[in-house]
């Protein structure tokens, strides 16, 4: 991993959360994992962040962005992500009336999570917990069975062994929320 240098907030690296609206047996993400890319490839060519890590899971996401010196938009970023998204889908879902009155769709929960990463240790504790996480939820019972993740691409980059998670206790990586 390259060492971590940006601890401000300017072209810092941060860990986010992100839900679905409806998040109970919503598998809508990974569903529609073409449009969700497709989503983040258009905003990431408009408004250039580095995606340090990242998991899709059904109903939410993690991840980890660096953002370019002197840009600390990630909210703009992610809200441009949540409407191209939105837009790829077909419309259906329960809208709140609160929603209604200001025209949005009930795809995203308005909010997100977000984590300034301190330094190296918290980059490495964050990334270990996104790639974990599938586990975690019960999706798959092996790191590398879950294909919707940056796992793979830290395994071809020597940083993990593919087998990560299997003979360790993890059980700290619970919290990173």
């Amino acid at each position: 991993m390259t060492e971590y240098r940006r601890f401000q907030q300017s072209g810092a690296s941060w860990f986010f959360t992100v839900n679905l609206a409806e998040r109970s047996g919503n598998r809508l993400l990974i569903n529609r994992i073409d449009a969700l890319r497709t989503a983040f490839n258009h905003v990431k060519h408009k408004h250039p962040f580095k995606i340090d890590a990242m998991v899709i899971l059904p109903d939410h996401l993690h991840c980890i962005w660096t953002l370019p010196e002197g840009d600390s938009d990630f909210s703009g970023r992610w809200g441009l992500i949540k409407a191209h998204f939105s837009r790829q889908i077909e419309k259906g879902e329960r809208v709140t009336t609160s929603r209604a009155k200001r025209g949005e769709r009930g795809l995203w929960q308005r909010r997100f999570w977000e984590h300034l990463i301190r330094d190296e240790r918290d980059f490495r504790q964050h990334v270990d917990y996104i790639h974990w996480n599938p586990v975690k939820h019960h999706w798959v019972r092996s790191v590398k069975d879950w294909p919707y993740s940056t796992f793979h691409r830290y395994v071809a980059a020597g940083i993990y062994p593919v087998n990560w998670g299997q003979d360790i206790n993890l059980s700290n990586l619970n919290s990173c929320e």
